[in-house]
């Protein structure tokens, strides 16, 4: 059954089948976030270990110094971990939630190093009764590997500076994506630092561990994100099939290749697609499936708010494309209840478009637009609802024309607290979204959502 926000709410048939309770809360994000806190606590266990007691204000910089600069060394391979593709984090704590974190432990970063640097020069120039410049410079200059790591130590921070949401608002991604890449740099170009001057880790179990710590972030940083995407794209080799034109500025892209069900991708999910194109080779965006994953093609929708997005629409057929993924948890493994909403903001509609046809239970999909150009899908949509008893309601116009979205919903979906929430759209859409989904007394373990903002 399809609504607008002015139709009456009638009641749908209930859909035949499993009850889509799905599984229980996953204990793996908490057991992550545990894991990174006992690894910081442990990375601090030798300089405990080691200072018998810190006297005088150049004891208490340089002991803050050696601290943060423990942390900071520790954090810098932990967040790199984070956005490595692990298929184990990707599939339990998500895309947007790893994605969160590490934006999160970045900013800290940033601020470790920033500490560790200023009380470092400022402890040792007390020592040395030398000025703080002077004892910059000479750290700097004459201590080993510190040239390599004050490079490392810009390069990060200028990471940070275009990482900040001010700075991020006027990027575009492909800017940022690249900017990004000079973590690694930074990252390696401090690790040298880190031997010749970190005498906290000396050389026994610990330097062992930071070699462990370091040696394997790479190489599963090299195994996920370099070589599992080129194994995949010999052996699936994925390509345009067709470009079709949904809505003004609005296309999908299917793809087609070879055993594209040994892929595992399910409803939900997205892949980071390089399309092989001039223009378009050098930088992975993030598109959400927008059809249940099938063994002949898989279909992307995309809209056109960028230039790598924009250019998509004038792809042609057999152009190669090379994937990463399937990512993300937002899939119907989340479902605990029965009943449904499917939450939709624009072009949002791609990954819920999908869950709408496989997920179990009562289905309510609601899509919030500004205009009725801007629906997406409406023919397909109805043809589910209808086959499966599902509703179908639609929220278009200004806000002064839709009114508060927590109002519009409770109209729409009456027992809205009994509901299991997947959300997708803005990132002001889904803020306003779950404020008004909490107020109807919805649970926040049973708000769903995903993300690509960058």
């Amino acid at each position: 059954m399809t609504t607008t926000v002015s139709e009456d709410r009638r009641a749908g048939r209930p859909t035949r089948g499993a009850a889509g309770r799905g599984l229980p809360v996953r204990p793996v994000p908490a057991a992550v976030l545990a894991l990174i806190v006992l690894g910081a606590l442990g990375v601090l266990l030798p300089w405990w270990r080691d200072t018998a007691g810190v006297a005088g204000a150049a004891g208490w910089l340089t002991g803050a110094g050696r601290i943060t600069g423990l942390l900071a060394g520790y954090a810098a391979p932990v967040l790199l971990l984070l956005m490595a593709r692990i298929p184990l984090l990707e599939r339990e704590v998500g895309a947007d939630r790893l994605a969160r974190w590490h934006a999160f432990g970045g900013r800290w970063l940033v601020g470790l190093v920033t500490a560790h640097v200023l009380t470092i020069v400022w402890g040792y120039a007390l020592t040395d009764g030398r000025g703080v410049v002077g004892e910059g410079v000479e750290i700097v200059l004459h201590y080993p590997d510190m040239l390599k790591a004050t490079a490392g130590t810009l390069l990060l921070l200028g990471t940070g500076a275009v990482s900040a949401r001010a700075a991020r608002r006027r990027l575009s991604y492909e800017t940022w994506y690249y900017a990004h890449l000079a973590t690694y740099l930074a990252v390696a170009l401090a690790f040298g630092h880190q031997l010749s001057t970190g005498a906290d880790l000396g050389d026994g179990p610990g330097l062992a561990l930071w070699y462990l710590l370091y040696g394997g972030t790479a190489l599963l940083i090299g195994w996920y994100r370099l070589a599992v995407p080129a194994l995949r794209d010999r052996r699936h080799r994925l390509r345009v099939a067709e470009v079709r034109e949904e809505a003004p500025g609005v296309v999908s892209v299917y793809l087609t290749g070879e055993r594209l069900d040994e892929l595992g991708a399910r409803a939900g999910q997205f892949f980071r697609l390089q399309f092989q194109a001039p223009g378009l080779r050098w930088a992975a965006h993030p598109y959400s499936l927008s059809a249940p994953p099938h063994p002949r093609f898989l279909r992307f929708t995309v809209k056109a708010v960028g230039g790598h997005s924009a250019a998509v629409a004038r792809l042609r057929p057999g152009t190669r494309v090379r994937a990463e993924g399937p990512y993300g948890a937002f899939t119907g493994r989340l479902q605990r209840k029965r009943k449904v909403l499917l939450l939709a903001g624009g072009v949002g509609i791609t990954p819920l478009r999908a869950l709408f046809e496989t997920l179990p239970g009562e289905l309510t999909l609601v899509q919030r637009v500004r205009r009725s150009e801007d629906l997406l899908f409406e023919r397909e949509l109805a043809a589910v609802a209808a086959g499966r008893g599902a509703r179908v309601h639609r929220l278009v116009g200004s806000r002064a024309q839709v009114g508060d979205l927590g109002e519009a919903l409770a109209r729409l979906v009456p027992d809205l607290a009994r509901h299991e929430v997947y959300l997708c759209g803005s990132e002001a859409m889904t803020a306003e979204a779950v404020r008004a989904l909490r107020a109807a007394g919805v649970p926040r373990s049973r708000i769903h959502h995903e993300s690509f903002v960058f």
